[in-house]
């Protein structure tokens, strides 16, 4: 008989898991439980169909649920698993019964944190992440005047411009100094909250969310906050992202400081024959060796794919992260890989720091725009610790994805600011950022 194998979710780690299964052992039986009515679309284009920059939440669908019956996958939607036994190798399914399998893959996703203040069940908080539900929020969003984001986090960074573009008084509520002061640097943020604030966007930094308040008929009408009440009639709720693990820790999986799966480098979980991934698990930072959960969808992804090719059979390691990210915030994009200064100082790590400011392509080009870039160095090797970086958007992605693989293979300041780069006036200038933010970076050394 095919060995079977049953996914929990259907979100990157779970489509990736049942395409790993599929690479490694085509005959295997795939079968996918989701609670929702859909699989295989991106959630983190949502915000860009509200802010018009996509023009249908269509475009969003990644494959046609054809697809998978054609793949020879099993999906479930609105399907909800009830309780796991990993002695007996079942899990418990709502309508269905008792369910077998011979390796199970559990990729549950992530809930937003509860913002624990009052008023949480009144309408008109929205959570971004289901295509079906946002296709409905689309047209509140629609009727909306005023608007709050809760929580300065990557996807409030896109939820404010998308309002903002839709032309609501917008306002941005977070408890910290500045935005996505657990990620970013303030000077990297700095040209982005000032563009915020050139889009009318509102912000309220050192301010606690203290209430959602509501009209007689249970809708929102107000936000309490430390600094006083706010009038908005839609919260869009970007609060940060909590794993989706009762299940598993109800089975006895052992669950890690973050509230991840603990999994090896296979993406195996304690359990026999259970494996995890995505934003259900946590994975060590490669420098740090801190365990990190709620990554991106490429991450997520990855993460499945070896997932499904190791319950299937197959070996494939997934390594530790040094986190490439990106995204658009304001008129900028920002990014970065590994860690910047605020984390490294938190971590007690030292560093020694280089900066530059170049241009994406030649001066005299037309459409050229400034990037700012800083690398992060051992005092002593040199060896690349962390990068951050923000700019009109030229670049920033791959620049965070090379810088990542640099901190991954060791390379020093020495390494980058040697290395050999593109000059084409329209797509790169004549001295690369990168090169010259590793040239002070060694100035720096210098001066001790």
């Amino acid at each position: 008989m095919p060995r079977k194998t049953v996914i929990i979710g259907g979100g990157p780690a779970g489509t990736g898991a049942a395409g790993g299964v599929k690479a490694v052992d085509p005959s295997a039986e795939v079968v996918l439980y989701t609670q929702f009515e859909d699989i295989a679309y991106s959630p983190c284009g949502i915000p860009y169909v509200h802010g018009g920059e996509i023009d249908s939440f269509d475009r969003l669908i990644l494959a046609g649920k054809q697809a998978y019956v054609d793949a020879g996958i099993d999906v479930h939607y609105e399907t909800t698993v009830t309780s796991i036994n990993t002695a007996k190798k079942t899990i418990m399914v709502e309508g269905e019964g008792e369910v077998s399998y011979d390796s199970l893959i559990i990729g549950t996703g992530f809930a937003y944190a509860d913002p624990g203040v009052p008023g949480t069940e009144l309408g008109g908080l929205y959570y971004v992440k289901n295509i079906r539900a946002a296709q409905e929020w689309d047209k509140v969003i629609a009727n909306s005047k005023r608007a709050v984001v809760v929580e300065a986090s990557p996807l409030a960074m896109e939820m404010v411009t998308a309002l903002a573009h839709r032309g609501i008084e917008t306002h941005l509520v977070d408890p910290n100094p500045y935005a996505l002061s657990n990620m970013a640097d303030p000077d990297i943020m700095a040209p982005v909250e000032e563009s915020f604030r050139e889009l009318g966007i509102h912000l309220h930094f050192n301010t606690t969310l203290e209430a959602f308040l509501g009209d007689s008929e249970g809708k929102l009408r107000a936000i309490r906050t430390s600094a006083g009440e706010i009038p908005v009639d839609l919260a869009v709720v970007a609060t940060h992202k909590t794993p989706n693990n009762a299940l598993a820790a109800a089975a006895g999986i052992k669950i890690g400081s973050t509230g991840g799966l603990i999994v090896d480098e296979n993406m195996k979980t304690s359990a026999p024959d259970v494996w995890a991934a995505g934003d259900a698990c946590e994975i060590p930072h490669g420098l740090a060796g801190t365990p990190l959960q709620g990554l991106t969808g490429s991450h997520a992804y990855a993460q499945g794919k070896a997932a499904g090719q190791n319950a299937a059979g197959g070996s494939k390691a997934y390594r530790t992260v040094f986190i490439p990210w990106g995204t658009p915030a304001g008129k900028w994009v920002i990014g970065g890989a590994s860690f910047g200064e605020a984390t490294a100082t938190a971590l007690g790590i030292p560093y020694i720091v280089g900066t530059a400011e170049g241009v994406s392509r030649s001066r005299y080009y037309a459409g050229v725009k400034k990037t700012k870039l800083k690398i992060l160095a051992d005092p002593k090797s040199h060896k690349i610790l962390g990068a951050q970086m923000v700019g009109g958007g030229d670049g920033i992605k791959e620049r965070a994805d090379f810088l990542a693989q640099a901190i991954r293979f060791g390379m020093t300041l020495e390494d980058l600011a040697t290395m050999e780069t593109v000059f084409a006036p329209a797509i790169g200038a004549l001295t690369e950022p990168i090169v010259a933010a590793a040239n002070n970076g060694l100035a720096a050394a210098k001066k001790g």
